[in-house]
């Protein structure tokens, strides 16, 4: 499992987001893209605020112009792309949230959009992890353009999928301030040999940030009012309850079990063909296919469960680590493919 940020780190990064970052509502008619690129925010003062991927990619869908063209516009033809987005702001109004942080446009959002903010849920999550007591440790953390992560194991809940191959039970929990995923509390399963981590994707709790509208037909910059804390703090609660209950000893036992049968499922066919069709299904890439099909001789185990292990190891040879925890997910979509799906895996010639 890659290591990300210490918690040190990942607290010094939070505070001083939370210090730089800005929302407003404002009509797409005070919004305007320049020729350079930037969106200017047209109010008693005027803003002009480089744009993130992310928020390029939300006004293209918005907007409704193919991703592909979006993306040409801005690489060849910034003008044209400026004409475009202006024209439909103007032929469309609407009331949208943009969610800024330094200096930049990170998000182009519902005005309904609820801010479930990162620093928040530190806030609340951590002290109950603290409480949860001795043998809960924190092994990573990261603050991505997309999300937060804190991934965290319980030391003292562990079984044995095989002899000598203990695995122990934890929690990820996941935010996105950018609309690019709810809050999630998903099952952590770490195995110690390799310190590999599968997430249990399919026993996940969510919580979506969908709140009420805000009231104005200004840009402006938006302020919590006590009934909007009030509705934090009593949804935070119940994240509270959720992380509680996350390392739930019943679920563990299952997904561990089926981690088991998995060891039985055999790869009798051609192992590279194995990896193709199993890479072909999950999406992975050239460089991710390989690493799966090393990890998977090299392991030894040619099983589901060995396919998972492949998987999710190669997920820690991976630079980003967004896509090194879509990997810890994808190792755990192997135990929940259909029988014909991994028949046709094991036998591939």
């Amino acid at each position: 499992m890659k290591a990300g940020k210490t918690l040190s780190e990942l607290a010094l990064e939070l505070e001083r987001q939370s210090e730089s970052k800005r929302d407003y509502i404002a009509s797409t008619e005070l919004l305007k893209m320049t020729d350079t690129g930037e969106m200017a925010i047209e109010s008693d003062t005027r803003q002009e605020l480089a744009i993130t991927d992310i928020a390029h990619s939300q006004i293209a869908s918005r907007l409704d112009i193919p991703a592909k063209y979006y993306q040409r516009m801005r690489s060849s033809a910034p003008e044209l792309l400026a004409a475009n987005v202006n024209e439909w702001f103007y032929q469309k109004p609407e009331r949208r949230m943009v969610r800024t942080l330094d200096g930049q446009m990170r998000a182009y959002l519902s005005e309904r959009y609820r801010r479930l903010d990162n620093y928040d849920l530190a806030e609340a999550v951590l002290p109950v992890l603290k409480e949860m007591g001795e043998g809960l440790k924190i092994i990573s953390t990261e603050l991505t353009a997309s999300r937060m992560y804190v991934k965290v194991i319980n030391e003292r809940v562990e079984l044995e999928v095989k002899k000598g191959d203990v695995v122990q039970a934890g929690m990820v929990i996941s935010n996105s301030e950018v609309g690019l995923g709810s809050l999630k509390v998903e099952p952590l399963i770490y195995r110690l040999i390799c310190a590999n981590g599968m997430i249990a994707q399919d026993h996940s709790q969510k919580r979506y940030h969908v709140g009420r509208n805000a009231e104005s037909d200004e840009a402006l910059e938006l302020y919590r009012d006590e009934t909007l804390k009030a509705d934090d703090r009593a949804f935070f609660l119940k994240v509270q309850d959720t992380v509680r209950a996350a390392v739930d000893i019943a679920k563990f036992s299952t997904i561990v079990q089926r981690m088991r049968e998995a060891t039985e499922q055999k790869i009798e066919g051609n192992p590279v063909k194995a990896v193709e069709l199993v890479s072909q299904r999950f999406n992975f890439n050239a460089g991710e296919s390989s690493g799966v099909l090393q990890h998977l001789i090299q392991g030894g185990d040619l099983s589901a469960y060995g396919m998972l292990n492949a998987i999710t190891r190669t997920s820690q040879d991976l630079d980003d680590y967004e896509r090194a925890t879509d990997l810890e997910r994808d190792g755990s979509r192997v135990l929940s493919l259909p029988t014909s799906a991994w028949k046709e895996i094991a036998l591939a010639q």
